[in-house]
């Protein structure tokens, strides 16, 4: 690998996490690049799990500011399924499930397919609360998002 390659290879682990499904939730983000370490969180008053996970993925991707190699770590099998195996599908059909109702969280799933253009995303699932030092990270900053969120 040479050094242009190096610099362009980013990681990033999301997580998303709700208080209540809705209810108050927030979404973490830990950013590894060239020898630096970014962390990002942020929260909302009102939502769900899944749209937390999905935000996680979005504002990782959208904090790139030029096209990168991305490794992307995430525990929702909701994002990695979407992103991987439906969009495609959903894209197709004019943004409607195999069963022709319209697809859940639209415009979030309209932003990351926003936020995907321009790099090269691996997507990576892995498990929840096992110990994986990234994820546990970017659970603490979604977790952050909410206590901050809930003291102001």
């Amino acid at each position: 690998m040479d050094k242009k390659e190096a610099t362009n290879k980013v990681i990033l682990h999301t997580d998303g996490a709700c208080r209540g499904n809705p209810g108050p939730g927030g979404w973490g983000v830990s950013l590894r690049y060239n020898g630096t370490h970014k962390q990002l969180f942020g929260a909302d008053e009102q939502t769900t799990n899944n749209r937390m996970e999905l935000m996680a993925a979005i504002m990782g991707l959208e904090s790139l500011t030029r096209g990168c190699d991305v490794s992307l770590y995430t525990d929702s099998k909701y994002v990695l399924d979407g992103i991987t195996k439906w969009m495609q599908n959903w894209k197709s059909k004019g943004w409607k499930t195999a069963a022709k109702k319209p697809v859940k969280n639209v415009e979030l799933w309209k932003r990351l397919d926003e936020a995907v253009k321009g790099h090269n995303v691996e997507w990576i699932w892995v498990k929840g609360h096992s110990g994986d030092e990234g994820n546990e990270l970017a659970d603490t900053l979604a977790n952050r998002g909410i206590d901050e969120l809930l003291n102001e």
